[in-house]
């Protein structure tokens, strides 16, 4: 996120001032223009938040280097004076790219910070001991502004959410959420329980289809090339003798012709496809059709559906607290449940028949058709007896044991799958070579031939 504050000129002649954050520094401008015109104002400054390196001395210590972000060299040199310092220098950061926190380093914020606030340790203190720890820079600079705009009585919502270019936007909104409500170590423990499961779950789906299909491609490139440049050099031997190549052998030798004479059409099929896909999946319709899709696939669909319902589950079971405030908990855990096809049916469809139809939570959900018969009828049960909330808890750890339980077993399966398919590959390379070995010169009197073709092989 890039931050803003400006100074403008009201029509009757005062003078206001006023800050925005933005994704972009262009996105920054175009909303300060569009408040001004809005408001008939007339912008005379706007300065944008930079990273400054300084040089300081405190007496007689030694000088100190630092970086802080600030929006001009002046408000650097004015707070620095204002804590005792003597500034050396104070320059700009040129290179200001910091790379986003590793998920790893948000996950141990979030669950050191909730098991340090269940010890019921001040949030300043918790702020403090963090920033002092972590070695992430981009973390520990985060952490430091999101400690200093609190200390100055900013709302805690809009300081989180100003950083969810750093902790992703539901995990911003949950840490913001947290400083307001009177939960706050509960919320910390469910949003680190959230993280947890949403990293163990990634990691897990790799394991279960990148890396096979790593294994797959290397596979495929390994053949390619024994096929392609390899296996040629040592069948067309026999054709400049005039030997009858045996099928195998000759199948595989038309099919090397094949790939060397068609490059190009070669790599249209291998990379475009892809390439295509990923642009489109880039798009709104193609990430919604994408994240449709997902939930449809054989086997793995069903994981990834019952996944995003136990997120859904743990988030609205950490935000409901009551039937009549139970709308704006469902659209928070629907956008965290992080499928984008999951997300449009509750909020297009559950929400507003609720809203605008009066209709059951229970009833809304079977409409949208992106839950199971299992989660509706334990929801229709807590419906009826008033334990919803309690409700979503059960199914929650309910589908996280089954769901961990059924990727191990589908992680065996594919890793089988794979070593089948290698063994099978590798069987097939070796009878071409032992077919190939086994010809022979068909006239007689070719003996010399014979001796330095078999040598040749050899």
């Amino acid at each position: 996120m890039v931050e803003f504050k400006f100074t403008a000129q009201r029509l009757n002649g005062q003078n206001i001032s006023g800050s925005l954050s933005a994704v972009s520094a262009s996105e920054g401008k175009k909303k300060i223009q569009k408040l001004a015109e809005k408001n008939k104002l007339e912008i005379n400054t706007i300065q944008r938040k930079s990273t400054y390196l300084y040089r300081v001395r405190k007496g007689d210590e030694k000088p100190i280097r630092g970086e802080q972000k600030a929006y001009s060299k002046k408000e650097v040199e004015e707070a620095l004076s204002r804590l005792g310092y003597k500034v050396l220098s104070v320059n700009r950061k040129l290179l200001d790219f910091q790379r986003k926190p590793p998920t790893t380093e948000i996950v141990t914020f979030v669950k050191i910070s909730a098991e340090l606030l269940d010890q019921k340790l001040p949030y300043s203190e918790v702020l403090t001991l963090l920033i002092n720890d972590t070695p992430n820079p981009a973390l520990k600079n985060t952490l430091k502004e999101i400690n200093n705009d609190l200390k100055k009585g900013a709302d805690s919502e809009v300081t989180f959410l100003k950083y969810q270019g750093v902790f992703g936007k539901f995990t911003a909104y949950m840490l913001g959420l947290a400083s307001k409500s009177g939960n706050m170590t509960e919320i910390y423990m469910a949003t680190a329980k959230f993280l947890e499961r949403r990293q163990e779950f990634r990691k897990s789906l790799r394991s279960a289809l990148i890396t096979p299909a790593i294994t797959m491609f290397v596979l495929f490139l390994a053949v390619l090339f024994y096929v392609g440049y390899i296996f040629p050099e040592t069948a067309k031997l026999f054709i400049r003798f005039g030997i009858e190549l045996p099928p195998m052998t000759a199948f595989t030798l038309k099919f090397s012709d094949f790939l060397i004479g068609n490059p190009l059409l070669i790599s249209a099929v291998l990379f475009i496809p892809p390439i295509v896909l990923a642009l489109y999946i880039k798009t709104k319709n193609g990430r919604l059709f994408y994240d449709k899709y997902m939930l449809k696939m054989p086997v793995i669909g069903s994981l990834i559906h019952k996944t995003l319902i136990e997120v859904f589950c743990r988030v609205f079971y950490t935000l409901y607290h009551g039937s009549a405030e139970s709308i704006e908990p469902i659209r928070i855990a629907a956008e965290a449940a992080g499928n984008t096809y999951f997300e449009s049916r509750i909020k297009q469809v559950a929400i507003p028949m609720m809203l605008k139809k009066g209709v059951g939570m229970t009833e809304a959900f079977e409409v949208s058709g992106v839950f199971t018969e299992t989660a509706l009828s334990r929801f229709h049960s807590g419906e009826e007896s008033g334990t919803i909330k309690n409700t979503a808890l059960m199914l929650a750890n309910y589908y996280e044991s089954e769901t961990v339980y059924r990727l191990k077993n589908l992680i065996e399966i594919i890793q089988v799958i794979i070593a089948m398919v290698i063994m099978v590959v590798m069987i097939a390379l070796t009878l071409v070579s032992a077919e190939t070995a086994t010809v022979r010169p068909q006239n007689p009197g070719m003996g010399s031939t014979t001796i330095e073709l078999e040598n040749n092989i050899g």
